[in-house]
Order: structure tokens, then C-alpha cells, then sequence
């Protein structure tokens, strides 16, 4: 480790830190639907997307009604994903004459990207058309990024609201989302990428002559319109196959900074949004210091494990650090602090490969997604599973003192206990139960790279990424298989709307809820004391539920000296 690392590391918590509190100013404006600058411009469209919808924007909607919606909403993303990917070869925008793709695969794709997991079978540049990439894939990309805000937007009016049956209006929620938050950014945000090389083109692919006078394909497209809302809504889904690790998916240091940011400046910016509709912001900042603590912590072991190398290496007298399966561009500094970014907030990009990982430095990644991805986590849905996380810890703090847990004026009850175990407890179901079965199952191991300790982890790593909603891989796992295309796909699904289910029963529950003043018995949420035991109910649970299976993947192989990290 350097004091340069360490200086990027800080500038980048800087810049996010720094981006919270005016954007989400910005954002609560736009969800209290009050007048922002860019309304004058935006406003008029807003009514007609209403008035072609038959939508009446000042009818709210009771929390199952909202939820209904939102689950027909993504019933109708899916045919759009499947039918396109399906009749591909007779469709225009597909320069390199792409096939139609197989049946699994294609429903493996549309539940990825209806479910912000974005997790790729496939390899982009070589699966997909033009069109597809567009229509498809980017315009889910918006729709599921803006349904994660919305739904944390709901649950945050459950606990700002009192006395009332509704928690606001899923359609007009998701269209003031895209339209003032998604949209103008991602415009701006594309043509900066443009600007660092990035291709943006509806051009055929092109075709180069090697210095060995050899033929060669160089795909392009449009790809800057898809990688700023992959990053900016937390989607992941590469153009290409290397994903973020392709010079033309992130061409240089400065691209590859600014993608990090992205990554993280929507979700960091919702607890302030939080803060200001429940009427303290204090409250906001003591749940990103609780995500803070998590995510540094993070960060200084996978730098550490990284820059240390391995005992391999190290025999081989290389002993700068672990570079393998990093861009030099990058170096060790920059590829561990994406990794440690892309699993915390439900990305899934990658800028390396974290197979090549040491042992150690894998393993935080599989952590920040085995807890839920609740450090800052994907836009909307890393807030909404912090509160869960934020529910049980008042309802334990209750236990310790005798009395009614509350938190923001609410009582936490037994109900609202009950949904945050529902929702946390169903992940480990999924990702250990198809691991389980995985690594039994003889088709499943066939697909399986590495044998041992290492073999376990990237099929661990696969189902937790799904299941978590994120879609970064572990590599060395052929997962375009019927087997894998389906199990795959139940656990994006599963993990994705059984989590959401329970959360908007929550925000309805508190919505009809009185509030009540604080007392000299309530325990106060703003202040160090709240935030240690957050962390601490966090790593607990985790440490039930999900840690030992770590313990036979990452840390044996640590144990056993890394070898596999070379293979």
C-alpha cells in the first residue's frame, strides 16, 4: 500500500461526500413534485407521458396497489427483453448479422435486466444487435434503476408520513425519476465518456489489419448511452464482454475515476433525501456513516490483501503486489477500489477480474453482496435494505431496554420486524440453497473452471451475485447453460421482488402510524452510539447467516496459501 493509493482512495470518498447533500436536495424537490430549474423544460412532457398513460398524478396509491403495479411494470420489461433477443436476425441495427439467441438465455437476460442485476451469459459484442443493446438493454437499464429510487422513495414516505393509507403514485414516481434525475445526467454524463473515447455510433463494425498482416473485427456501437446509465444506475451490464476492464468501456484513469463516482453519488445522495422528508438530516448522514464504516473497512483489507500479493508470487520474486487479471492502466489501487464499489452498491461492472483476486480480496466482494449490498447498494434498494438492517437494530435496542422500539417517531412493531427478517432471511435461502445443489449436481460441477476451495467460490460467488442483484462474476464459470440460465434467473428473480415485497409492507404499515415525540427513553439515531450498533446487528446477522459459507471457500484457500489464485 502507497500514500497515493490511499490519496485516491480519500479524494474519491471526498467527491461523494461532497455530491450527497446537494443532489439530495435536488431529489427530494423532485419527489415532493415541487418546481426545479429543469421543470420549465421537463414539465410539459411530464403531463403528456401522464395523459398518454391515463395517469392522474395526484391519485396515490395504497402500498399494495404500488406494488402491484410495479411487479406488472416488469412483467411487460420482460416480453419487451425476451421478444427482441428472440427475433433479433429480423430486426435492423444488428450490423454483424447476430443470430437470434436460445431460448434460456434469453430468459436468463430479460429477468437479469428487469431485476437491476445486469448478471451476462453472454458476451456483448458478439451476442447482441444494435437494437437490442438499445432498446432493450439501455432503456431497462433507465426503468429498473428509476423503480429501485422509487420504491426507496415509498418506504421513506411510510416513515415521514402519519395517519395515512398511501405512499404515493408508482407511475408517477418512476417518471419524475428518469425524467429529471436519470435522463439529464446520463446525457451529460455520455458525452463526457465521448469525450475520453468512448465509441457512440451506429456504424458497422470495423475492420483493421494487425502489424502480422491478420484480419481483425474491432466491434463498436453505441456504447457511451449504455455505460452511463449502467454506472449511474447501478445496472453493470456490459457492452462488451471484458465489461469495464474494455478500453472502450472505460478508455482511461479519468473515465475510470468519474464511472466510480457514478456508481455510488445516487445511492449516497438518497439518505440525505431520507433525512429531509422525515425532517432531520442528521438522520440521513448517521446512516451513510454507517455504510461508510462497512465500505472503508472494505476497502483498506481488499487494498491491502492485493498490495501484499500472495505467497505464490511472492516465490517467484514478484513481489509489487497482485497484477494479475488487473489493467496496468489501472493498477492494484484503482482495481480494488472498483471491486469494493461495484459489490457495495449492486453494480457489477468490473474493471478486473476478481478471480485472479488473492483470496482474501475476493472475499470482500462476496461479503458487501452477502449482506445485502446495503453499502449505499443499488440506487433505491441499498437504502431500502439498510432500513431493514435499521429496523432490527431498533428492535434489539428495544429488547435491551424494555420498551417499544422507535425510530424517526414510529413505533417498530412486531409486523415490521416480522417483513425485515421475511426479506433479509430469503437470501441466504437462495444463494446457499443453489450453491448446495451446484456443487452436487455433475452437469453443474462440468461447468465448474477450479476444483477445491477456489471451484466453491466462484460457484458461491455466482449465486450471491445474482441473488444480491448485482451481476458481477467471479470468472471461471460457464454459466451459459440450461442449468445455470435457469437457477440463475430464480435467483435474480427471488431476490430482486421477495426482498421488495416485504419492504413496501413495512412503508404501508408505518405510513397509517401515528408519529410520537421523542421521549427521555428513546435512543437516539443520530449519534455514534446508534451507528455502532447498526454496524454491529449488520455483522451479526451476517455473521449467522451468511459467513460460514465463506469459510469454505475464501479463507481455506487463504489458509492454503493462494495457490489457486494463479490458475
Amino acid at each position: 500500500m502507497t500514500v497515493i493509493g490511499w490519496i485516491q482512495i480519500l479524494l474519491y470518498c471526498a467527491v461523494v461526500v461532497a455530491l450527497v447533500k446537494p443532489l439530495g436536495w435536488y431529489m427530494t424537490r423532485v419527489f415532493n413534485g415541487e418546481r426545479t430549474f429543469l421543470s420549465p423544460v421537463l414539465r410539459p412532457l411530464e403531463r403528456g407521458i401522464y395523459w398518454i398513460g391515463g395517469v392522474d398524478e395526484r391519485r396515490e396509491q395504497h402500498w399494495l396497489t404500488y406494488t402491484v403495479a410495479m411487479l406488472l411494470f416488469h412483467v411487460g420489461g420482460f416480453f419487451i427483453i425476451y421478444g427482441l433477443m428472440r427475433l433479433q436476425a429480423l430486426l435492423p441495427f444488428n450490423p454483424a448479422g447476430q443470430s437470434a439467441v436460445a431460448e434460456d438465455l434469453s430468459f436468463n437476460t430479460a429477468i437479469s435486466f428487469i431485476t437491476n442485476t445486469n448478471w451476462q451469459n453472454y458476451g456483448g459484442e458478439s451476442t447482441l444487435s444494435y437494437l437490442v443493446q438499445m432498446l432493450g438493454l439501455t432503456h431497462q437499464n433507465f426503468l429498473s434503476a428509476a423503480t429501485g429510487i422509487a420504491l426507496a422513495v415509498a418506504l421513506i414516505r411510510g416513515f415521514s408520513r402519519a395517519s395515512m393509507r398511501t405512499i404515493g403514485n408508482f407511475w408517477v414516481d418512476v417518471t419524475r425519476c428518469t425524467l429529471y434525475v436519470l435522463l439529464p445526467i446520463c446525457v451529460v454524463y455520455a458525452l463526457f465518456l465521448v469525450s475520453q473515447g468512448m465509441p457512440q455510433t451506429l456504424g458497422d463494425y470495423v475492420e483493421a489489419t494487425t502489424l502480422e498482416g491478420a484480419k481483425q473485427t474491432i466491434a463498436i456501437g453505441p456504447v457511451a448511452s449504455q455505460i452511463a446509465i449502467k454506472m449511474l444506475g447501478t445496472n453493470g451490464g456490459g457492452f462488451f464482454n471484458a465489461n469495464a476492464a474494455h478500453p472502450f468501456e472505460n478508455p482511461t484513469a479519468l473515465s475510470n475515476f468519474v464511472q466510480m463516482i457514478s456508481i455510488f453519488v445516487l445511492g449516497a445522495a438518497l439518505t440525505n433525501v431520507f433525512g429531509r422528508m422525515v425532517g432531520n438530516q442528521r438522520q440521513g448522514w448517521a446512516i451513510l456513516a454507517v455504510m461508510g464504516v462497512l465500505f472503508i473497512s472494505g476497502v483498506a483489507i481488499t487494498y491491502w490483501a492485493e498490495a501484499s500479493g500472495t505467497t505464490a508470487l511472492q516465490a517467484l520474486g514478484l513481489s509489487g503486489g497482485n497484477m494479475e487479471g488487473k489493467e496496468v492502466r489501472f493498477g492494484i489501487v484503482a482495481s480494488s477500489l472498483f471491486a469494493v464499489v461495484t459489490t457495495a452498491a449492486s453494480c457489477g461492472a468490473v474493471n478486473a477480474m476478481h478471480d485472479s483476486f488473492t483470496a482474501l480480496g475476493g472475499m470482500i466482494p462476496l461479503i458487501n453482496m452477502q449482506l445485502g449490498e446495503i453499502i449505499v447498494g443499488g440506487v433505491g434498494a441499498g437504502l431500502y435494505g439498510m432500513l431493514l438492517f435499521v429496523i432490527l437494530a431498533i428492535f434489539v435496542a428495544g429488547l435491551m431496554v424494555g420498551r417499544t422500539p422507535e425510530y424517526v417517531g414510529k413505533k417498530i412493531e412486531a409486523r415490521e420486524v416480522k417483513m425485515a427478517m421475511l426479506a433479509i432471511l430469503v437470501l441466504p435461502l437462495m444463494y446457499l440453497g443453489w450453491t448446495a445443489v451446484a456443487v452436487v449436481l455433475p452437469s453443474a460441477v462440468a461447468s465448474m473452471a477450479n476444483a477445491g476451495p477456489h471451484g466453491f467460490t466462484e460457484v458461491l460467488y455466482a449465486y450471491t451475485s445474482s441473488t444480491g442483484n448485482n451481476g458481477s462474476a467471479f470468472a471461471g464459470l460457464t454459466g451459459n447453460t440450461f442449468f445455470y440460465n435457469l437457477t440463475l434467473a430464480v435467483s435474480m428473480f427471488v431476490g430482486r421482488f421477495f426482498m421488495i415485497v416485504p419492504a413496501m409492507a413495512i412503508a404501508g404499515s408505518l405510513a397509517e402510524k401515528k408519529t410520537h415525540p421523542p421521549s427521555a427513553g428513546t435512543l437516539p439515531t443520530t449519534g455514534g452510539l446508534f451507528v455502532g450498533l447498526v454496524v454491529g446487528v449488520i455483522l451479526i446477522i451476517g455473521g449467522l447467516t451468511f459467513f460460514p459459507a465463506l469459510a469454505l471457500g475464501p479463507i481455506v484457500e487463504h489458509l492454503a496459501g493462494n495457490a489457486n489464485t494463479l490458475f
